[in-house]
């Protein structure tokens, strides 16, 4: 059934950004708000270095696959200077809400904090294992972009942290995580010397917090990448694996 819809929609020139589709609880289909994730990612007043970014992000596949729209309350993890911050907080809207969680303050971050586009952003210096307060606790989406691996060799208590994020979703909330790839069998073991992760790792550390997987997409997969050097240096671009997580409704 949802073939069938998906074509008629593609028929009728809508991009999958600008409608999202999802099932309900009945088992039916029901139209949530559209979001035009490629207008957000055209919009004028970004700038050039995050268009150069956008070209290995792939950042309308990206909000799409998490379904962010407007009037959301999200918290990204890892805000590092604010890429993925400024595109989800235009995508929630004046209605939404977006917490940008980082270890400790970043200058491009608080520089990208001056514009417009960021007025409905609060930044949260906290730890990774304590990434929100305790009143933060009803959250529509956590996403988690290419820092996941980070906290494997910054002394941060993964398991605790997955735990604080899973308290912190409301029951059907959503962690929408994506990373550069390991090897199978490297765990984390490369998560300095290559900024990499296995993919498997990242699963079993979320499901034992909780969370059920929802879902993978690989419009970031590159199998040409042997995955055997650090990111920043790889000759061909890098695998990177897109998970999305839900935290169970509850009964």
């Amino acid at each position: 059934m949802f073939s069938r819809i998906a074509s008629f929609i593609r028929r009728l020139g809508v991009g999958i950004g600008v409608v999202t589709l999802a099932f309900a609880a009945n088992g039916g289909l029901q139209a949530q708000a559209a979001v035009d994730y490629a207008a957000i990612i055209a919009s004028p007043d970004r700038s050039d270095a995050d268009r150069q970014t956008d070209k290995r992000r792939d950042p309308v596949k990206l909000l799409a696959f998490t379904g962010v729209r407007p009037g959301m309350k999200v918290l990204d993890m890892g805000a590092g200077g604010g890429y993925s911050t400024e595109l989800i907080a235009r995508s929630v809207g004046a209605t939404g809400k977006v917490f940008g969680q980082d270890s400790e303050p970043r200058e491009r971050f608080q520089a990208r904090a001056k514009a417009a586009a960021m007025s409905n952003v609060t930044y949260l210096i906290r730890p990774f294992d304590d990434p929100a307060p305790a009143d933060l606790n009803d959250l529509d989406l956590v996403t988690y972009f290419f820092a996941y691996h980070d906290t494997a060799f910054a002394n941060v208590d993964r398991a605790r942290q997955n735990q604080k994020l899973f308290a912190a979703l409301k029951p059907g909330g959503l962690l929408v995580i994506a990373d550069h790839s390991a090897r199978a069998g490297d765990g984390v073991s490369v998560a300095k010397s290559l900024h990499r992760i296995e993919e498997s790792v990242v699963r079993q550390e979320l499901e034992a917090a909780g969370f059920k997987l929802a879902g993978e997409a690989d419009f970031l997969r590159h199998p040409e990448d042997a995955r055997d050097v650090i990111v920043f240096r790889s000759p061909v671009p890098v695998d990177e694996f897109v998970l999305k997580f839900q935290k169970p409704q509850a009964r």
